[in-house]
C-alpha cells in the first residue's frame, strides 16, 4: 500500500509541531526539526517518537 502524499497537509511532528516532509526512497516523513525521521509501514505513518530514527547532522 503506497503513502497518500495528501496526508502531508495534516501531519505534523509529534515533538515540534513542525512541518514534515515524505522520503519515497526510505518510505519515511522527515522532521528536520526534531531530526527524528517516522517511519511508514503498509501505507501508514507510525508517528510514535520510540518508532522514529535519530537522524545525524
Amino acid at each position: 500500500m503506497k503513502f497518500d502524499r495528501r496526508m502531508l497537509d495534516g501531519l505534523v511532528c509529534p515533538v515540534t509541531q513542525g512541518l514534515l516532509s515524505y522520503n519515497a526512497e526510505t518510505q519515511e516523513l522527515i522532521s528536520k526539526a526534531a531530526h527524528l525521521a517516522f517511519p511508514i509501514k503498509g501505507g501508514i505513518p507510525i508517528m510514535l517518537v520510540d518508532e522514529a530514527r535519530q537522524l545525524e547532522d
